[in-house]
């Protein structure tokens, strides 16, 4: 983490308190969380930064440090050589190492419970069943993108194989393709779609609301290896308590989180991340952010994918960890205003 990140922030100081916990001494190092991002995402997945910037981690009495990598295979890579204790990867890894006997994981907490995608397309398409027919803009075959798309199409009335899917990669590609008219609709963030700086040409066909209503899916989630939580069981607890305290102060103070990203975004303007705020009213991970609904949900969707074929099942039991969540929640309450799954 560079320096100008880690002292971004001196907003806010009167919403910090909640579950702040003596800090105690111990042996070990710095509990490391290795991110896939290399900087602060305008996705309530920001809550890993700002929760250590802003002290949340410390004062739930953790020390944290993180870790920032390229790419999930560096953050597998790295979890698996014991270059961090935590890792935050995407649900369909995860089960892809659990499955194929790789590593024996641990999911204990999600930042980023409600998958913050949208369908844009071009103004020229009128509603979504007009969508059959055209090219929809995908990472890949099989990507998380891909397969939450056909079964957000199907539940809103359109034949998903009605679509012709082109592979073109990340998600700022599959904007800039939408914008240039090489692609008539894609899925992104809602965040990608507020900072574009020319949306003339474009529109949300499917909001961020509706498309996590029906395809409510755990996009990532904050892993350890089993071998942490029975050695670091404390320090891992710290950490699901700082987020959980995080992301109820920003539900509740929206300006805390503004004031923390345009600090340390000053390429996105205090307006675009106000509209942000609004938009992650009910997005914050109020009560951990893992609901075995939603998680089985997932699961269930990933195995109708091409990446799962022939792959052993991997129920949400077998390495879904509800005990830090639930000892955290015994203490503060159940957030069900601004979690109404929980």
């Amino acid at each position: 983490m560079n320096t100008g990140r880690r002292g971004f922030i001196a907003a806010g100081s009167a919403a910090l308190g909640t579950l702040a916990l003596p800090r105690r001494a111990r042996a070990a190092g710095p509990f490391r969380i290795i991110i896939t991002e290399t900087q602060i995402p305008l996705v309530p997945n920001s809550v890993t930064w700002l929760a250590l910037s802003l002290g949340y981690f410390k004062r739930a009495g953790v020390d944290v440090q993180l870790v920032e990598v390229g790419q999930t295979p560096s953050a597998v890579a790295a979890l698996r050589s014991g270059g961090g204790e935590m890792a935050n990867i995407s649900t369909d890894t995860a089960l892809q190492l659990i499955g194929r006997n790789q590593m024996v994981l641990r999911g204990v907490v999600s930042p980023d419970r409600a998958l913050p995608f949208v369908i844009a397309a071009k103004k020229t398409i009128g509603k979504i069943a007009d969508l059959a027919g055209k090219t929809f803009g995908v990472a890949r075959v099989g990507s998380v993108d891909y397969e939450m798309t056909r079964v957000v199409l199907a539940k809103l009335g359109v034949n998903p194989d009605s679509v012709q899917y082109l592979a073109i990669g990340q998600p700022d590609v599959r904007a800039q393709s939408l914008l240039a008219g090489q692609i008539d609709a894609t899925t992104f963030s809602i965040g990608i779609f507020t900072t574009l700086p020319d949306k003339s040409s474009i529109k949300v066909l499917v909001s961020q609301a509706d498309y996590f209503k029906n395809a409510p899916f755990v996009s990532k989630l904050n892993v350890v290896t089993a071998d942490v939580a029975k050695s670091r069981p404390e320090d891992v607890a710290a950490v699901v308590r700082g987020y959980i305290a995080a992301s109820r102060d920003f539900a509740a103070h929206p300006k805390i989180w503004v004031d923390a990203v345009a600090a340390a975004r000053p390429d996105v303007t205090r307006a675009e991340l106000t509209a942000l705020a609004e938009s992650y009213a009910h997005s914050w991970s109020v009560n951990g952010g893992l609901n075995l609904n939603t998680v089985k949900f997932t699961t269930d969707t990933l195995y109708q994918g091409p990446d799962f074929k022939d792959l052993r099942p991997v129920p949400p039991s077998e390495w879904i960890d509800l005990s830090y969540i639930k000892n955290a929640l015994r203490t503060v309450g159940v957030d069900r205003a601004d979690d109404p799954t929980a």
